[in-house]
């Protein structure tokens, strides 16, 4: 049973990243979300070097990154998307310095190995967070997305659900990173939720096709990663990207 344990964690955060993917593209918010998982590297790179726990190196890098984008979002006087591409650099940059060459195969793109029942319960309750996150902010969520004078006047506190919005999204990368790394985590969370989007019209059924294309993918890359010797990662996105195709194929149709 231990064995499984990988692929059961692997599909709880799949559902976590396709709800969490669904309102990352309709806030338009593709470059952001690829840039806060490289984020993760230069936290990943001194966290490996000082012989820490690597999630803990991430996750302070990527709750950092959450709350530097979220300012630069409240901020009108910089122009977002040029500071985001810095950051992006700078991230790779730094992160490709620091961490050991050794190490940084798995730290780009992710590895599979065995992991704890203890390891696992917490990942599905951490996934299980932001799943209860989305669904029940989800209204608070679109109102804010279209109408910010009327979501004001209902007593939502946008730049509060912003920040949170962006920790939650931080926390779903954080829980990818362990076996798609930080070039790919980031893909998961956009390219199922580009794919559903193609196929549904309603937000109920967004979030459903988008959990759903996250959760093939991710079990299918870990079968043909399994019976051809691919790395999972890898395998799992371009099985994602896959679906994608198809769905503009059926969206033209």
């Amino acid at each position: 049973m231990p064995e499984f344990y990988p692929l059961i964690l692997a599909l709880f955060v799949a559902v976590a990243t396709g709800f969490m993917g669904s309102f990352a593209l309709m806030r338009r918010m593709t470059l952001a979300g690829d840039t806060m998982s490289h984020i993760a590297l230069p936290g990943l790179g001194v966290a490996l070097l000082w012989n820490i726990n690597p999630v803990i190196g991430a996750a302070t890098a990527l709750a950092i990154g959450a709350v530097l984008i979220w300012k630069i979002e409240e901020s009108a006087d910089l122009p977002t998307e040029t500071t985001i591409g810095v950051i992006f650099s700078a991230a790779i940059a730094i992160g490709a310095l620091v961490t050991p060459s050794e190490d940084i195969i798995e730290a780009l793109f992710g590895g599979g190995g065995a992991i704890s029942l203890t390891t696992l319960i917490i990942y599905i309750a951490l996934s299980l967070a932001v799943m209860l996150f989305v669904l029940q902010f989800r209204n608070q969520l679109v109102l804010t997305l279209f109408n910010t004078d009327l979501a004001r006047t209902t007593g939502v506190k946008i730049s509060r659900l912003n920040l949170l919005y962006y920790l939650m999204f931080a926390l779903t990368l954080i829980l990818g990173l362990r076996f798609l790394g930080t070039l790919l985590v980031g893909a998961l969370v956009i390219v199922p939720a580009a794919a559903a989007k193609q196929l549904t019209e309603t937000l109920s059924n967004f979030l459903i096709v988008s959990a759903a294309v996250s959760m093939v993918s991710v079990a299918l890359g870990y079968f043909l990663a399994y019976i051809y010797d691919f790395q999972v990662g890898p395998t799992v996105i371009s099985i994602a990207a896959g679906f994608f195709l198809l769905s503009l194929l059926k969206k033209h149709r």
